[in-house]
């Protein structure tokens, strides 16, 4: 995308930058701002705070009332953002409208922390067990820190996930709301769903440990190289992991609705692969000479635990976090960080036109800026889904 040199004044202390077809209208305490990423939901820019002076991602979103989906999910996720407070989960540091009016309201914009690469730039790199296993925990903890707020992920996926070049990592989305499941007939893939769990592709109930899954899915994906169960749309994708990992038990059938159960149980019958058969050592890091001892033989045990087609049979995130290859990470303050407030879920079940959503995220605009910027000349907002950032060389670690 290349600047347009034409910088305008705009109302209240806004200045505008044109990027392709993108107009950005931003507060004028960021400066040099850089096109970093376009996506489904929003085009984000590089920015530096001369008020915090720290490098920033401003993004905005594109069209955030085209639909009622999109203003929906824009309220949720603001009021998830204010909510959540946890070193492993993207901070909200702005949000802002350049509108002075409720009738003028179209854009948002928000303002976070600017990292240095998605995880799907970090899988293409070789991990040592360290990183691997710090980066694992540290998914961990921030997936517990959503389920003390009783927001259940479901769509945990490395373009959602962010690290920085010391290796710390941060979730960047707040994934599915409640009333916005997938069922097995559904098809064909509009976003990836190569990461969720059986429960979810199925449609049947889940509990906290359907993020467990996922999270099985990445670090599957960091060992091969490339994505476990890669399907075209719901079915091929349960083909793909029965393959795998077997047909799950007659338990787990009488479990599903009638019309998912006749499909599933008419398909044939796999015996599966043992892991290290799916995940033979030759895949692994080196065994750690480091203070951890970390093993491929911890690491093939830790997965064949979360990668159970059977959520009953599955892992739980608080005895990942106990398993030998993560809980040498184990810190009191990360995993049981302070509770946030309690997620009030009527949100995801709530029926509002275009406009009501409209008004309802203006006003959350107006007082987030009267709350966080008093003196501040216009109004901050916040919005949906954030998503990955950056189009750029990831960290290098030290290769094995």
């Amino acid at each position: 995308m290349a600047e347009n040199d034409n910088v305008a004044n705009n109302h209240g202390g806004f200045y505008t930058r044109v990027f392709g077809d993108t107009e950005f209208v931003v507060p004028a305490r960021y400066n040099g701002l850089t096109p970093r990423g376009l996506g489904a939901q929003g085009t984000v820019c590089a920015a530096y705070d001369t008020v915090t002076q720290q490098n920033v991602a401003i993004k905005k979103l594109s069209r955030p009332f085209q639909n009622v989906t999109h203003a929906k999910r824009a309220y949720r996720e603001f009021k998830l953002m204010k909510l959540v407070n946890h070193k492993n989960i993207i901070g909200l540091l702005n949000a802002f409208t350049p509108q002075r009016s409720l009738e003028e309201f179209q854009d948002v914009y928000l303002v976070m922390e600017l990292m240095d690469a998605n995880l799907c730039q970090v899988i293409q790199m070789d991990l040592d067990h360290e990183r691997m296993s710090y980066l694992l925990y540290q998914m961990l903890c921030g997936i517990k820190h959503l389920h003390s707020a009783g927001i259940i992920h479901r769509d945990l996926k490395p373009s959602n996930i962010v690290v920085k070049s010391d290796c710390t990592l941060k979730i960047l989305d707040f994934g599915l709301a409640r009333t916005a499941g997938t069922t097995f007939m559904m098809t064909p893939y509009v976003v990836t769903r190569y990461y969720r769990a059986p429960e979810v592709i199925l449609g049947m109930g889940y509990k906290e440990n359907v993020d467990i899954w996922s999270v099985g899915c990445i670090m599957g994906e960091m060992i091969r190289g490339g994505v476990l169960f890669p399907g075209t749309d719901h079915i091929d994708q349960w083909n793909k992991i029965i393959e795998q990992l077997g047909t799950p038990s007659q338990d787990f059938m009488m479990r599903l609705q009638p019309t998912v159960r006749n499909y599933v149980e008419n398909r044939p019958r796999y015996p599966g692969f043992a892991f290290d058969r799916l995940f033979p050592d030759v895949l692994f890091p080196s065994d750690s000479s480091e203070h951890n001892r970390l093993k491929a033989s911890q690491a093939r045990d830790l997965l064949s635990r979360m990668l159970v087609i059977d959520p009953e049979r599955r892992i739980s995130v608080d005895e990942a976090l106990l398993h030998p290859y993560i809980n040498v990470w184990y810190d009191e303050g990360e995993v049981n960080a302070p509770a946030p407030g309690p997620y009030d879920h009527s949100v995801d079940e709530r029926e509002h036109t275009v406009e009501q959503w409209k008004e309802l995220i203006y006003q959350e605009v107006m007082e987030y800026e009267h709350s966080h910027n008093p003196s501040s000349p216009r109004a901050t907002q916040q919005q949906a889904v954030p998503q990955q950032i950056p189009d750029e060389e990831p960290p290098q670690p030290n290769r094995r």
